[in-house]
């Protein structure tokens, strides 16, 4: 049985084990989603630095396990990692190699509602989840309850407005699509959510700044 959520999201139904396997190769593939997914991993090795090397991380969401070698690099590091789709990590956990899983600690939960006491982890790292939140109550109710987990630090990706592309995005998405399920926060708006949940801001480390809408937090308690 899934975690009761604070807010039906349709995109977080969608991983079964095929989908969980598609996911993990699409990211293998191709030379541009591979220098993406080096510069991803580059921005939020910055972000983990801002934020103090934590010696322990809970990764949610995290998928199949994108980021687990970056989270690894720290030596002595606890990793956490959850997913509302159990058949996300547990491809992970099959795909990746023993070396690295086993040092994964993985559960299932939301982000609504992480079935882990307070303070339970020094970082809470959560990349590619809020640019689809679309509501500001949802997005003040992931913080705080990712303020409630966190002993010290959150890590956080989104889209954010004042660049190139959240320009173009805005342009073409007058009215949204049926489906569309990817949002541009604007950045006044997302700063002053972090402010209302009582968490101060470490920094920011931009994709490519003045360019992309991509943007990695660090936030402290």
């Amino acid at each position: 049985m899934r975690p009761t959520t604070h807010t039906e999201l349709t995109f977080s139904q969608k991983y079964d084990d095929v989908h969980a396997r598609k996911y993990f190769e699409k990211h293998q593939r191709g030379f541009w989603r591979r220098l993406n997914t080096w510069r991803e991993v580059g921005m939020a090795r910055r972000a983990l630095r801002l934020a103090g090397r934590p010696k322990s991380v809970l990764d949610l969401p995290c998928g199949t396990g994108r980021f687990w070698n970056l989270l690894a690099e720290e030596p002595g590091r606890k990793i956490y990692a959850a997913d509302l789709n159990p058949e996300m990590f547990e491809t992970g956990l099959k795909l990746r190699p023993p070396s690295l899983t086993g040092r994964i600690e993985t559960f299932q939960a939301s982000a609504f509602s992480i079935p882990r006491p307070g303070d339970f982890v020094e970082c809470v790292f959560s990349i590619r989840l809020l640019h689809h939140i679309d509501k500001s109550e949802d997005r003040l109710a992931i913080l705080r309850e990712f303020k409630r987990v966190t002993s010290s630090t959150i890590v956080l990706s989104l889209w954010i407005d004042g660049n190139y592309r959240a320009m173009l995005q805005k342009r073409r998405l007058v009215r949204p699509r049926p489906g569309h399920d990817r949002f541009v926060t604007a950045r006044s708006a997302i700063e002053r959510e972090f402010g209302e949940c009582g968490l101060s801001l470490v920094g920011r480390v931009d994709f490519l700044k003045y360019y992309s809408m991509w943007a990695a937090y660090v936030l402290k308690k």
